[in-house]
């Protein structure tokens, strides 16, 4: 078949092409493996150099000549297409746009800075350590020389030769500020972060969870102070009617030591299944910084005191929220997230 006989072919063929289907066929019908370009070429290893060279020329102008026509069809085709589409549809501007769910913060996030905001209105700084941390800021320095017996009840994560160990709480973060202040000054600061513990029996335990401890160091300090501060932080995340006490406990960095309770928000201290009937919730810990860690951080225990305290962020959620299981913070579940959303705004 001759150019001539293609070229006349095609112009034929494309007289009546109305559907992107038909481009399709008249390029396998041309420019395919069996297609009438192809076959130009066919018998090209029984020709001599010099006829191979004039066949393969004409081929390649043949081809590139069939290429140009279909794509230029092709192209009138889309817009004819594009033209009718946009003559035949329309669309109503005065119908409402669909509403799209957007993510919000971590219920944690949110609490954790609420509580930030509420600290550093009160002078207080917020400090931040590693998470791999030294055995000697842990546990050490805090009054929990190896072999002590609380060490065992923290059950650590250890990564190397029990030197280095995901942190089991955020107090070294404490120990970190109080070494780093060189010229002994007051500190008021909290430490809010990621802790690791191998305690995850039940749904409200996880082996991580996260702690906002806070320490303050000053001269003449005493459990009122601590009082005073700890009915602020309850009244702030559970109403102003909450009533707050001290019952005696023991830490070993912390000389007294008490647990910090709140009067129970559900049942008014009447007595319920939250409080277990007693009228009270136990939401953290704290005591006046024992003198022996004062010392490890380079404070003189006969001049200055303190007091520090420690709660757990999923906790203090999981009350204020009404949260039983502790996987709901771990989730991207929205109709969770809205769940507490509602809440606050009420």
């Amino acid at each position: 078949m001759k150019k001539e006989d293609i070229l006349n072919s095609l112009e034929k063929d494309i007289e009546n092409i109305s559907t992107q289907k038909e481009i399709i066929d008249l390029k396998a019908k041309y420019l395919g493996k069996k297609g009438m370009v192809t076959e130009l070429t066919k018998n090209m290893r029984d020709l001599s150099d010099e006829k191979r060279r004039e066949v393969g020329k004409i081929s390649n102008e043949v081809k590139k000549l069939v290429t140009e026509k279909l794509i230029e069809i092709e192209n009138k085709l889309q817009a004819m297409e594009l033209t009718k589409k946009l003559e035949t549809e329309k669309i109503d501007v005065t119908l409402p746009g669909i509403e799209l769910p957007f993510g919000t913060s971590n219920i944690l996030e949110k609490l954790i800075e609420d509580l930030e905001n509420l600290f550093m209105g009160m002078g207080y700084d917020v400090e931040e350590g590693p998470e791999v941390e030294k055995d000697l800021y842990n546990f050490e320095l805090l009054n929990l020389p190896k072999g002590h017996p609380a060490r065992d009840a923290q059950d650590t994560f250890y990564t190397k030769d029990d030197i280095l160990l995901l942190r089991s709480q955020t107090s070294p973060v404490q120990v970190r500020t109080m070494l780093k202040t060189t010229e002994k000054e007051p500190i008021r600061i909290i430490c809010p972060g990621k802790v690791y513990r191998r305690d995850d029996d039940d749904a409200t335990h996880s082996h991580q969870f996260t702690q906002i401890e806070g320490l303050l160091i000053d001269k003449n300090i005493s459990l009122a102070d601590l009082k005073g501060t700890f009915d602020v932080v309850a009244k702030h995340l559970f109403g102003s009617d909450r009533e707050t006490r001290f019952r005696p406990s023991f830490y070993p960095f912390t000389e007294p030591s008490v647990e910090l309770d709140i009067s129970c928000f559900n049942c008014g201290g009447k007595g319920c299944h939250i409080c277990k009937g007693t009228g009270w919730i136990t939401v953290g810990g704290a005591g006046l910084v024992h003198p022996k860690v004062l010392e490890n951080g380079g404070y003189d225990s006969n001049i200055w005191g303190g007091f520090a305290f420690g709660f757990g962020a999923e906790r203090l959620a999981m009350l204020k929220y009404g949260i039983t299981d502790v996987r709901t913070f771990y989730t991207t579940d929205l109709r969770n997230t809205n769940t507490f959303d509602r809440r606050e705004s009420e």
